[in-house]
């Protein structure tokens, strides 16, 4: 069983950065792969970025992709998302995910993603 809470959301003009936070409980999190999802007013849920269990691969929506930076520490349980350059359409409530495993290389399919957890505000204005 794996718990997430994220953490950093808040209000920022366009151009502005901010850095989300996941903090995972369980001891299995450091083999698991980690995603971030976003939900926009609306809006379906859309996949943002993953990290292999290791933190060595990465992807990317082609909407973040140069802007965000996925990345975690896993003698904290802790998965970031580093977040330059925002703009008002990446105003969505942010979830961080955590994969069934760690085996397969990290996904944007929601399917694969057992845990989740309750999501941070993301405002940008213009």
């Amino acid at each position: 069983q794996v718990q997430l809470v994220e953490s950093g959301g808040g209000l920022v003009q366009a151009g502005g950065s901010l850095r989300l936070s996941c903090a995972a409980s369980g001891r299995t999190f450091s083999n698991k792969n980690m995603g971030w999802f976003r939900q926009a007013p609306g809006k379906e849920r859309e996949f943002v970025a993953a990290i292999s269990w290791s933190g060595i691969n990465t992807y990317y929506a082609d909407s973040v992709k140069g802007r965000f930076t996925v990345s975690r520490d896993n003698a904290k349980n802790t998965v970031y998302l580093q977040m330059v350059n925002l703009k008002p359409e990446d105003t969505a409530v942010y979830y961080c995910a955590a994969d069934r495993s760690g085996i397969y290389p990290p996904t944007s399919a929601t399917t694969r993603y057992d845990y989740w957890g309750q999501g941070t505000q993301v405002t940008i204005s213009s």
